[in-house]
């Protein structure tokens, strides 16, 4: 234990140095006087040397050669700043070091601790034949020292109040169950996403995120503030798991402006390979344009990758799409066969210059007539390639494409110049997705009109429309394909999911999950007909389980940071004490209440520092939480049933 004489005295040698170790509020700059004692600053070393009570307490007589030398113990006496009994500032003393601590101390800055290793003499055993080993169970002599304590962050987590939405219970009714259903889950996303990872790993077939823009200004509800460097770490710790829950034939569409834009392409290339690149998207969601610096700014992107080369994408489906035409095998349209690039000719590409033979008493109620590539008494009119001006050019399908089946797949017709154009019969209601979305159905207004007319007032700034969502959820999944979105919002991955038959999980953390997002799911099981609901046929119907994760510091985090006097902190760091809330080992917090540089600080710093103590590991119950009796007594009846149907009845 310090003795607390020797630190007034220090620091009363201390301020005779003006401002050099103490603010202007009166706070001892710890590091500083360190950072001087560790350079052993003449002036400060005289200062300290000269009073008696320090130089009797942190000197020590050796004899040398018959000499006697004076020595300083400079370690013992930096310790009295970098271990106080109470914690004040040690946050800044252990970010700004990284190494082993016993007790709370450095063991570089101890004597109590010696490196060593259990069982160090013993060697491997190392038989060389089968008889060296016959009557023994352990090829050589080790002892490994298990963690006394082990890290429950990426835990399963316990859930709570689960409730179950469907059309027969649009209020919601609680559940003890889970099979499989459609899941909102309100927490942490990491945290979420690691307590879902024995149910759904390898099981999604498409991840969409909306992931924070980090432009520095807090438009979105959720935290979109992050410096460069917390923000990739933020996302590779979620793009991590999000592999290990995405099928082999899934996809991952992450998307963001230009602010991160070429450092996700690096972290997306480094998660998920390189060759698995898709495409980076470009959407223009304003067509108008915000002027962020000398150019309107029209546009987003969305970086797409696959899993393996296991994925497949689909190409989009019109299905408002209206063929004028039709025959005995369906309806089509008709696009001209011959290819119009100058640079084919019949001398560069002779396999795609033939004539086609038109039937000329073939012809229908449209004027076509039916072809064949082989000439006969009836297929006597001979075609070739030409534009209207005579020039020769060549056919964009070879001579084997041709149908047998005549008039199914080309057909002739006649030009008022008396030429012929030779056409295709075109029958698809899909193409292939492009790089560039600039269509109405992907502008950002909608989705805005679509969320306030829904709910009645602007709850997020930018919204995603439901088109961009159905679009990807298109291309990137089949009915009743499993969709996960953990940057929820307000619930367009999952309005969309639902209204397209898929199925989804959704995570978010903030508050407005019960007022928004649920509110709107709720709305689309009633068979609301927003967005994309008129182009799918949505008519209602279909169900989700909402569930929360078990808050433990969870809460008392929140309700430190939403303090706004002191006496409000005060309040709540007295009932985490009185609740046993788990704090960083290192701090004794009823000592860092009583002292006076603690009282002296402002509610902003009072607020970062609790912040900093509260034990990130504890901000959820663990599901191995449920085997103390406790935390029973903290849950309902149906809580438990519902976890452990959740995690199928795993032994606790």
């Amino acid at each position: 234990m310090i003795d607390s004489k020797i630190m007034e005295t220090t620091k009363s040698i201390l301020k005779e140095f003006g401002n050099t170790y103490f603010s202007d509020k009166g706070t001892l700059k710890r590091n500083k006087v360190i950072e001087d004692l560790d350079a052993y600053t003449p002036m400060l070393m005289k200062a300290l040397l000269a009073n008696q009570l320090i130089h009797d307490t942190y000197t020590e007589s050796v004899v040398i050669d018959d000499k006697s030398v004076e020595i300083f113990k400079l370690n013992q006496f930096i310790e009295m700043f970098t271990y106080k009994e109470y914690w004040q500032d040690s946050y800044t003393k252990f970010e700004n070091k990284i190494g082993l601590t016993a007790g709370g101390k450095f063991i570089d800055e101890t004597a109590d601790i010696v490196l060593d290793f259990p069982f160090k003499d013993t060697v491997l055993k190392a038989g060389m034949t089968k008889e060296d080993q016959k009557d023994t169970d352990e090829p050589f002599l080790h002892e490994t020292i298990a963690k006394a304590e082990i890290d429950q962050l990426l835990e399963p987590k316990i859930f709570v109040n689960a409730t179950k939405y469907d059309q027969e219970n649009l209020d919601g009714v609680s559940t003890d169950k889970f099979d499989d259903e459609n899941l909102i889950i309100k927490g942490n996303n990491l945290i979420a996403l690691h307590s879902l990872k024995q149910q759904y790993a390898g099981k999604v077939k498409l991840i969409y995120l909306d992931v924070p823009y980090n432009t520095g200004n807090d438009s979105f509800g959720y935290n979109d503030k992050f410096n460069h460097s917390a923000w990739l770490t933020f996302l590779k710790n979620r793009l991590e798991i999000s592999y290990e829950l995405l099928s082999d034939s899934g996809s991952i569409f992450v998307q963001l402006d230009d602010h991160e834009v070429k450092y996700l392409g690096v972290l997306l290339d480094e998660i998920f390979g390189r060759d698995n690149f898709v495409e980076l998207i470009t959407i223009v969601n304003n067509p108008r344009g915000r002027d962020y610096g000398g150019i309107a700014n029209m546009h987003e992107f969305l970086f797409v990758y696959k899993k393996s080369p296991n994925t497949v994408l689909n190409p989009i489906v019109d299905s408002q799409k209206k063929f004028p035409y039709k025959d005995k095998f369906g309806p089509y349209e008709i696009r001209e066969l011959r290819n119009r690039n100058t640079a084919f000719n019949s001398d560069n590409r002779p396999n795609l210059f033939y004539p086609i033979f038109a039937d000329p008493n073939s012809a229908d109620e449209n004027n076509f007539y039916e072809v064949s590539e082989i000439e006969s008494e009836q297929f006597s009119i001979e075609i070739l390639p030409k534009k209207s001006s005579g020039i020769q050019t060549v056919w964009r399908w070879g001579k084997a494409k041709l149908s047998d089946d005549k008039g199914k797949n080309v057909v002739a017709r006649p030009m008022k110049d008396g030429g012929w154009s030779i056409q295709e019969k075109y029958r698809k209601n899909t193409v292939m997705a492009r790089s560039v979305w600039w269509d109405k159905e992907v502008n950002s207004e909608r989705g805005t009109i679509h969320l306030k007319e829904l709910l009645g007032g602007k709850f997020f700034a930018f919204p995603k429309p439901e088109g961009t969502l159905k679009r990807i959820i298109e291309i990137a999944t089949n009915k009743d394909d499993l969709v996960l979105d953990f940057f929820m919002g307000s619930s367009t991955t999952q309005a969309v999911a639902m209204k397209m038959n898929r199925r989804f999980i959704g995570i978010e953390q903030m508050d407005y999950i019960k007022t928004v997002s649920v509110e709107r799911l709720k709305k689309v099981i009633a068979g609301e007909q927003g967005g994309i609901s008129k182009d799918v046929n949505w008519q209602g119907g279909g169900s989700f389980v909402y569930a929360e994760l078990m808050e433990k510091n969870q809460g008392y985090l929140k309700d430190v940071q939403h303090a706004e006097t002191t006496k409000q902190l005060e309040n709540v760091v007295n009932r985490m004490i009185a609740g046993g809330a788990d704090f960083d080992f290192r701090v004794d917090v009823e000592k860092v209440m009583q002292d006076p540089e603690y009282q002296a600080m402002s509610l902003a710093d009072k607020k970062q520092l609790m912040v900093k103590v509260i034990d990130k590991n504890q901000l959820y119950y663990a599901y191995s939480d449920m085997e103390d009796r406790d935390v029973q007594e903290l849950m309902s009846e149906s809580d438990i049933a519902f976890n452990k149907s959740f995690y199928g009845e795993r032994d606790l």
